[in-house]
C-alpha cells in the first residue's frame, strides 16, 4: 500500500513513472496519469515522464493536440530520437512496429481522433498524459455524451492521479486503491481506500464521517437539494467528476 503523498511535482512525476511502468507490465492497454494543479505546466512534465519509455527500452511516439505544440515540444528537446507528432498528422500514423503511445494533454476537441486511435493500437499501451477529455461544453451530456463516456472514456484507467482539494487529497497510484486522505496540520492522515474514483459527493461523506455506501455496498443517494440552479450545479459536478 502506498503510505505517502508526495510533496515535490518532482516526487509525484517519480510515482507516476512507476505507477505508468507497472501498469504497463500488468498488461493495462489504456492509461491516464493526471496531476490535478491549476495552471500546471505540461511540458516540463511530459519531459520528466518520458525517460520512463527510454528506460524500458519500447520503440514509442508522443503526441500533442496541434502541430504547433508538436514542433514546440520538438525544439524545447532538440529534436529528440522518438517521434513527436500532432494528433491525426500524417507522419504520425501508427505503424507495426510501435509499442506504446503517449498523448499530451489531448482534449475534447480531439477526443474522436483519440479514440480512433486508441482502436488502431489494438491493445498496445496508450497512455494518456493530463487528459482534459471529458469536456460537457464539447461532448454534451446528452445522448452522445453518454455513448462517448461508455464506448471510450469508461475504457481508461488511471495509473495516477493527484487532485489537491480544500482539506482533503484524492490519491491514486497503480496498483494500489483510490485513496482520499485528509489534511491535519502540516500533513495527511489516510481516511479511506476506495475500488473505484469516489463522486464529490461520496468523500464529503467520507470526510463528514458519514457512510458512502449502505450495507450491500450501493452508493447512498444525497439528499435533494432545493431549486433549479443548485440542482443543475449538482448535476453538472456529478458529470465532471
Amino acid at each position: 500500500m502506498t503510505t505517502f503523498l508526495p510533496n515535490t511535482l518532482e516526487a509525484a512525476i517519480a510515482q507516476a513513472k512507476a505507477a505508468t511502468r507497472t501498469a504497463i507490465e500488468n498488461g493495462i492497454p489504456r492509461i491516464m496519469v493526471e496531476f490535478v494543479y491549476p495552471e500546471l505546466k505540461v511540458m516540463p512534465v511530459a519531459e520528466q515522464f518520458i525517460p520512463v519509455l527510454q528506460e524500458m527500452n519500447l520503440a514509442f511516439k508522443v503526441y500533442f493536440p496541434d502541430a504547433g505544440a508538436a514542433a514546440l515540444a520538438r525544439r524545447d528537446w532538440d529534436n529528440p530520437e522518438f517521434s513527436v507528432r500532432a494528433i491525426g498528422e500524417l507522419k504520425g500514423q501508427i505503424e507495426p512496429d510501435d509499442e506504446v503511445f503517449l498523448f499530451i494533454e489531448p482534449s475534447s476537441v480531439e477526443v474522436n481522433a483519440v479514440e480512433e486511435m486508441c482502436s488502431q493500437a489494438a491493445g498496445r499501451p496508450v497512455i494518456m498524459l493530463q487528459p482534459r477529455l471529458e469536456d460537457i461544453a464539447t461532448i454534451g451530456i446528452g445522448y452522445a455524451g453518454r455513448q462517448l463516456r461508455e464506448r471510450f472514456l469508461s475504457t481508461l484507467d488511471s495509473a495516477y492521479y493527484l487532485r489537491p482539494m480544500a482539506g482533503a487529497v484524492l490519491f491514486r497510484c497503480y496498483p494500489d486503491p483510490w485513496q482520499l486522505w485528509r489534511e491535519t496540520g502540516d500533513s495527511h492522515e489516510l481516511v479511506a481506500e476506495l475500488p473505484n474514483k469516489p463522486s464529490a459527493e461520496a468523500m464529503e461523506r467520507i470526510l463528514l464521517g458519514q457512510p458512502s455506501t449502505d450495507s450491500n455496498g450501493e452508493p447512498i443517494p444525497t439528499q435533494p437539494k432545493r431549486g433549479f440552479l443548485s440542482e443543475l450545479q449538482h448535476f453538472i459536478q456529478a458529470l465532471t467528476q
